[in-house]
């Protein structure tokens, strides 16, 4: 399993949010933030491989960008957040890092999940 995974809910629909494109990148002291991945969610709303096969997880800063204004366009809906950074930081790349999104078109919450 990845050491960083996600889950976006929608909170609007009740249900998780398929298709919710991912970006996953680090912060890097001397060229500001380098990509690490790209992916979509699945049908039950997760990402399980952002870092599978790709780079071993450093300590250091990490963000998560989620492009909710395609999403909720798809049905639809407008949002008055297109897109959400989730900022966090990795203290111990021995473990497990999962951050879910709850989304809804005027409003977001995420926590350190398990």
């Amino acid at each position: 399993m990845s050491p960083i995974t996600t889950h976006v809910l929608d909170l609007a629909l009740g249900r998780p949010a398929p298709g919710v494109a991912v970006r996953l990148e680090r912060r890097d002291g001397s060229s500001g933030w380098v990509m690490l991945a790209e992916r979509t969610t699945d049908e039950d709303g997760r990402v399980r491989d952002l870092l599978d096969g790709g780079p071993a997880l450093e300590r250091g800063q990490y963000r998560l960008t989620f492009e909710t204004g395609a999403y909720f366009k798809v049905f639809g809906m407008m949002t008055f957040y297109p897109e959400v950074t989730v900022l966090f930081e990795v203290r111990d790349p021995t473990q497990h890092y999962h951050v879910p999104l709850l989304v809804s078109p005027y409003g977001f919450s995420t926590y350190r999940g398990s």
